[in-house]
């Protein structure tokens, strides 16, 4: 069974941009969490645009599924990982000027630092996913460097404003998810997935979950935290 985890980063992305204590992330995860959601996803940024120290430490003593770490490659996010011990830790390119991950992480130019960063956190017993982008080469220097998941980064597909350009991108994460099953590499999906989008993947066998955050933020905005969950648990066990 597909299984979806919930990126909470956009509850926090509301509470940063007063500065005060709300809306709380932790709450938010609970409400995910009982909504039934596999899994939360926080991406602990440099900047510390959203998420804090502070909302991860806390979420790994609270929440009741997994926890899924998305951060650069560095010193400083290497160290934290090694001290919250998350069930996952997901490594994402980051620069301070985009308004959301504007793409994969190249592990074929980069593959020296994210090698060492895959090793350093299995010597902490950290599995490690890599954000990439759906590229057959880039899924073959996963394997290499011994990461333990990948996940595709949708975007190209979400965002494509005509169909055959749609179609094209769609074609690509297919062949890319097919690839990484062949490898023994899990398979994990997401970036600007929403409530339409995500109905295409309907018979992909080899995608694992499902990482969602954005639109269900902002559904939950409407329909409340729990309901906006659910409704996009429905459409995945649907696929």
């Amino acid at each position: 069974m597909t299984s979806l985890n919930v990126n909470i980063d956009h509850v926090a992305t509301i509470r940063q941009a007063r500065g005060v204590s709300y809306p709380d992330p932790i709450w938010a995860a609970a409400l995910a969490e009982l909504a039934g959601a596999d899994g939360i996803v926080v991406h602990l940024r440099e900047d510390r645009r959203h998420i804090q120290d502070r909302d991860v430490y806390i979420l790994k003593k609270t929440i009741l599924s997994k926890l899924i770490l998305e951060m650069a490659a560095t010193d400083e996010m290497i160290n934290i990982a090694s001290d919250v011990k998350p069930n996952l830790v997901t490594l994402v390119p980051e620069k301070r000027e985009e308004l959301t991950t504007e793409g994969g992480l190249d592990i074929l130019t980069h593959s020296e630092t994210v090698k060492k960063a895959v090793q350093l956190l299995h010597k902490q017993n950290i599995p490690v996913s890599l954000f990439i982008d759906p590229d057959t080469d880039q899924i073959k220097q996963a394997q290499k460097i011994n990461a333990d998941m990948i996940e595709i980064h949708t975007g190209a597909y979400c965002d494509a404003k005509t169909p055959p350009k749609k179609d094209a991108a769609f074609a690509a994460v297919i062949e890319s998810a097919k690839k990484a099953a062949q490898l023994n590499l899990g398979v994990n999906a997401g970036h600007g997935l929403c409530y339409n989008s995500i109905k295409r993947f309907a018979g992909l066998k080899e995608i694992d979950e499902f990482s969602i955050g954005h639109s269900i933020i902002a559904r939950a905005a409407m329909v409340g935290m729990q309901q906006a969950v659910a409704d996009m648990i429905k459409l995945v066990k649907e696929l």
